[in-house]
């Protein structure tokens, strides 16, 4: 014959089980000109069509080339173990019978995590001869956590192996026989891999559990992988998935078991879309949740923290604090994204340990320059958000930037400069850090948006580095059309971040001879709802200053509280004084000679861990000296200590640290 009879495809039966009767030997019958076999999706589980949104790779071949087609004629096949073109495949088969023990299949896992590409995969399934279904499942699985990238794999060509198009084969044939755990966990797996949702192998797997479901014997783990499996065949609207919320929801959750409890989190963050309508079962999972917190791992810790993130659950505090203090333990040990996930939440609640610091200062530094830059990015980030001025942290995270800057995207180099900025800290190695910055600016100006642009430069000038050259372009109109955007409106805070940019440049360097920024996109004021540019005076220390200002100065008249001055900043106090050094009444503005600016630092104004001016103040009083205000400082480390008796002395050499007075009343 001019056509050989090939096994394409793996020929068993159910489990290694011997047939009695006939069972379908599959041939490949291929046109004389060979050409590149279509994705798995299509031949191994007999699809019609491919959807190429899914990772295939489907051929876009002459119209004159007929499409291989699979042939099926009786046979009697004795073995149902896989032989495909002789020894090119490992031998093994599905059983129910002599099940592999609990210590092969632990053995197997442990394996298979030690695999670093889904090549070593296929090398551990040929060293086996027997496997169950749930091992079947899970190499698909890790193939999935090898190769997936955003939504498509990163080389879809593994699909095609032989070994694949085994497992596919066998899950197909014998879906009605897998168990529940091995059914469910194909088909998630399946999804993973981007498998075509109409391929014969989709279809049976989704007919399958769905008759499973309508059983109600599924337990409450395998419900959650069968509903996110359909989650991501169907989306949130799935029927199917509506169904496994009833059956999840007459549970108890005091009665599960901890996977099963963080598997029903991991399930409920993906279908998170209607508020409150899972309110009650969430409230009755916190409260289990904080009983078994400390016997989380860190992938539990991490799961758990991130549902409560994306269902924004603010009721949790306590499940949260929990959280919190078992991630202590596990810092050392989280991955990248497991790390990433906690930061974000504990950014998200706003909540922070100092233990949990004390252990990302050990850590950080070890991981700095090996870590995923995601993960990286959200270390700094975190430690900017929560006001967390660690020079162990920061320096490190510093030099790892200079040595691998071109790593980073632009998005992770805005939030790098800016909590640098937000921070006003100044690594040991800021020239080279900001060279690097530079060096990122002159070469990628255009992939940064416009927003995460503004936010860099408007940084930098934070810890007193202009880049002018780059500014000159921001105050552009083609630029400033860029930040209007489609709404033809600016955010109140871009304006206010443009305004101070302008005022710096301005102020700080006098050399700038480039574009204007427009009066219209100016702010009056950088004190706002919300302003993220100046802090507001804290009103109890306030209360406390005024009193003993009046008692300073003998009446309420001789000064001003929270002055706008024409520079757009709110001064907390100002005090005119005439060329004699005489104070003025607030209200006179003839024959003033200076004026003092009374800045009433509160703790808010500082960095949470050390008496340290937050990048935002830092500019704000130096930016006021240049204007010709005599800055004077009340920290609240130094007021709060005073008793009621000492404030007026304490205000007076503060105020007037060269004038001698007779009398303290």
């Amino acid at each position: 014959m001019a056509l050989k009879l090939v096994r394409s495809f793996p020929l068993l039966g159910p489990f290694g089980v011997r047939f009695l009767g006939p069972v379908c030997r599959m041939r490949l019958l291929a046109t004389s000109s060979p050409g590149p076999s279509s994705c798995v999706a299509c031949l191994c589980t007999s699809a019609r069509r491919c959807v190429q949104r899914h990772g295939c790779r489907k051929l876009q071949q002459d119209c004159r080339t007929a499409l291989s087609t699979v042939a099926r004629e009786p046979s009697v096949f004795p073995s149902s173990s896989v032989g495909l073109h002789g020894d090119s495949v490992p031998r093994f088969r599905l059983t129910q019978l002599h099940l592999p023990s609990a210590a092969d299949e632990q053995g197997f896992q442990q394996s298979l995590q030690t695999c670093s590409s889904s090549w070593q995969v296929f090398k551990l399934l040929h060293s086996l001869e027997i496997l169950s279904d749930t091992m079947a499942a899970a190499a698909l699985h890790r193939v999935a956590d090898l190769e997936q990238e955003d939504s498509a794999l990163r080389d879809p060509s593994v699909l095609e192996s032989d070994t694949i198009r085994a497992l596919c084969f066998q899950l197909e044939q014998d879906s009605k026989r897998l168990t529940e755990a091995g059914l469910v966990s194909a088909l998630l797996a399946c999804t993973r891999l981007f498998l075509d949702p109409c391929s014969t192998l989709m279809v049976r797997l989704v007919t399958e559990s769905r008759a499973r479901l309508d059983g109600g014997q599924m337990t409450v783990g395998q419900l959650c992988t069968l509903g996110q499996a359909m989650l991501a065949l169907e989306g949130p609207d799935s029927s199917t998935l509506e169904e496994v919320m009833k059956q999840i929801q007459k549970q108890e959750p005091a009665q599960w078991s901890l996977p099963d409890l963080v598997a029903v989190y991991s399930l409920l963050q993906g279908c998170a879309g209607e508020d409150g309508k899972y309110s009650n079962l969430l409230n009755a999972m916190h409260s289990h949740a904080v009983t078994v917190t400390s016997r989380m791992d860190p992938s539990a810790v991490s799961g758990v923290l991130s549902a409560l993130l994306t269902l924004n659950q603010l009721q949790a505090m306590p499940l949260l604090i929990s959280l919190c203090k078992q991630a202590v333990r596990h810092v050392p040990y989280f991955s990248d994204e497991e790390l990433s996930h906690v930061l974000g939440a504990l950014m998200h609640f706003g909540h922070s340990d100092h233990y949990f610091v004390e252990e990302m200062e050990k850590h950080v530094p070890s991981i700095a320059f090996t870590a995923h830059p995601e993960t990286v990015a959200k270390v700094v980030q975190f430690f900017g958000h929560r006001n967390i001025l660690s020079p162990t942290v920061l320096d490190a995270v510093a030099e790892s930037f200079v040595y691998r800057a071109n790593d980073y995207s632009t998005r992770q180099v805005t939030r790098h400069v800016v909590a640098f900025g937000k921070l006003g800290y100044l690594p040991p190695n800021a020239g080279q850090l900001f060279g690097k910055v530079e060096a990122i600016l002159s070469t990628r100006f255009s992939q940064f948006q416009p927003q995460a642009l503004l936010n860099l430069l408007h940084a930098c000038t934070l810890v007193e580095r202009f880049p002018v050259n780059f500014v000159a372009k921001v105050f552009r109109s083609s630029f400033l059309q860029q930040m209007l955007g489609q709404d033809l409106v600016i955010d109140w805070s871009v304006l206010a971040k443009l305004t101070q940019l302008y005022l710096t440049v301005k102020l700080e360097c006098p050399f700038y001879e480039g574009p204007k920024l427009f009066p219209k996109y100016r702010v009056k004021s950088f004190s706002s709802a919300g302003s993220t540019l100046e802090t507001p005076v804290d009103p109890h220390l306030y209360n406390l200053v005024k009193v003993g200002l009046v008692d300073l100065l003998g009446d309420r008249s001789y000064f001003a509280s929270k002055v706008l001055t024409p520079y757009c900043y709110m001064i907390d106090v100002e005090i005119k004084l005439d060329e004699d050094g005489f104070v003025l009444p607030a209200s006179q503005t003839d024959d003033v000679y200076k004026r003092i600016a009374l800045c009433i630092d509160g703790r808010k104004r500082y960095t949470t861990n050390v008496r340290r001016l937050l990048g935002k103040e830092a500019i704000k009083q130096r930016h006021l000296r240049l204007l010709g205000y005599e800055i004077v400082q009340i920290p609240y480390y130094e007021f709060e200590k005073l008793h009621k008796a000492s404030v007026e002395k304490y205000l007076h050499k503060k105020l007037f640290p060269h004038t001698y007075r007779l009398s303290w009343s």
